[in-house]
């Protein structure tokens, strides 16, 4: 029977946890240093107790930037088959959490699924499940509802949750005495503000907030504070309503340590490149320095069918300048559930996106594998490539397609490769194209 309730708990006590030692062997970090960022609330550990098959990571300071996966049924696309295809292609290539974001019919035999497999993180927005959860109509639900849904995601085994609980009537008011072009684009966020309209309450995950964190303290599941008022435009970006919301969840991240609960929040969205940097400094100062979680940003409105790269940039940006977990977002953001083929896109996409910024970021180690990659490009060994590549299927097939005659070269500049060139001067060769057997 472990004595402390959750990661954070167990920090300030200075127990180490197995979950602390496996993240800091993953980190190759000292365990006591992880333990005491864990403490502050700089890291991250979500690991709900009920998540058996679990391999633990942190997100946070000074750790390897973390990419989440985005999947789930809807009421147009329906096949468990099908995402849970999705969630062996995210176990594959190495993404760290995978989020269902199931928003159609009892969706809790597919998340128990998920659980009991994945060694991934698990998470969930209880405010989207709610609905089919419960059977009810939007103005039919209730707050203690809302909770309900709350406990049976804690209950089955998610590790961390999207609770929307910043857009409260403050936040509110300022959007609405703002203006947006695009309004509200979150679709929890979406449904609270709907909520609070109709009923005439207050955002019930603020009202009772403590409640929601008893919850998730009994279960160690981490609250993710999400950004219910991000951008969803360049011209919505850093706003009134953003910037209201933000402050909000600064004041809950404290409240969430104060009851040992560990936090991550939540950031845009849309937004042009020369903001991100900017946006990164006061999400850190005024949340306190918790883990920040971003979806792109998006650094262009127009790219349908290309989001995963106008995505990627700014993920790049954003993690070089402070965040700590990249949500994906594949090519078919805006315009479809994404297929097999589009989560592969997303996922490679961060992860290119996250190993940039850790390179940049000097996480020890990060660019360990890119000089490999250097050495067996020196040396011409597409095997060694092919192994090293963050997706050496696709690299293989792309070389086989057109074929070499000199394997030692590629079919782009054949015998006039520069590295094949430089290689045979220095070790004393003579270059020849036209007599050349």
């Amino acid at each position: 029977m472990r004595n402390y309730a959750t990661q954070m708990e167990a920090a300030k006590k200075g127990i180490v946890t197995p979950e602390m030692e496996t993240v800091a062997k993953k980190e190759n970090m000292d365990v006591n240093e992880l333990m005491s960022r864990v403490a502050k609330g700089v890291v991250a550990i979500p690991a709900n107790i009920n998540h058996k098959s679990l391999s633990a990571e942190g997100i946070g300071s000074g750790l390897k930037t973390k990419i989440n996966v985005n999947l789930g049924i809807s009421g147009d696309a329906k096949n468990y088959d099908i995402e849970m295809q999705k969630v062996d292609i995210a176990i594959k290539f190495g993404a760290e959490a995978i989020m269902d974001l199931s928003n159609y019919g009892k969706t809790n035999t597919f998340r128990k699924e998920l659980v009991e497999k994945s060694p991934a993180m698990i998470g969930t927005v209880p405010m989207y499940d709610a609905i089919g959860y419960l059977d009810k109509d939007l103005l039919e639900i209730s707050a203690q509802d809302f909770l309900r849904v709350v406990k049976a995601h804690a209950e089955e085994g998610v590790d961390f949750m999207t609770i929307h609980a910043g857009i409260n009537r403050r936040a509110v008011e300022a959007f609405r005495r703002e203006g947006r072009k695009m309004n509200i684009v979150s679709r929890g966020g979406s449904l609270l503000f709907a909520w609070m309209m109709m009923t005439g309450n207050e955002n019930p995950f603020y009202e009772y907030y403590d409640e929601v964190l008893d919850i998730l303290r009994e279960y160690d599941v981490t609250i993710s504070l999400g950004d219910a008022l991000r951008p969803g435009c360049l011209a919505d970006s850093s706003d009134a309503g953003q910037i209201s919301e933000l402050i909000e969840l600064g004041n809950l991240t404290k409240r969430a340590w104060e009851k040992d609960v560990q936090v991550m929040v939540e950031g845009p969205g849309h937004m042009a490149m020369n903001e991100i940097a900017a946006n990164m400094t006061m999400e850190k100062k005024i949340c306190h320095g918790a883990p920040f979680y971003v979806l792109g940003p998006l650094v262009t409105d127009i790219a349908p069918g290309y989001d995963h790269i106008t995505s990627a940039i700014g993920g790049a940006i954003a993690a070089a300048n402070g965040a700590d977990f990249l949500c994906y977002v594949t090519p078919a953001e805006h315009l479809r559930l994404p297929d097999v083929d589009d989560v592969k896109e997303g996922i490679i996409a961060s992860k290119i996106a996250a190993h940039a910024a850790d390179i940049a970021k000097g996480i020890p180690g990060a660019r360990d594998i890119d000089d490999r990659m250097a050495a067996a490009r020196h040396k011409m060994d597409w095997e060694e490539m092919f192994d090293i590549a963050i997706d050496g299927e696709k690299a293989r097939r792309f070389f086989e397609q057109t074929p070499p005659s000199d394997r030692h070269t590629c079919s782009m500049c054949g015998k006039m490769c520069a590295v094949r060139t430089t290689n045979m001067i220095l070790e004393g060769k003579e270059v020849k194209f036209c007599t050349e057997k």
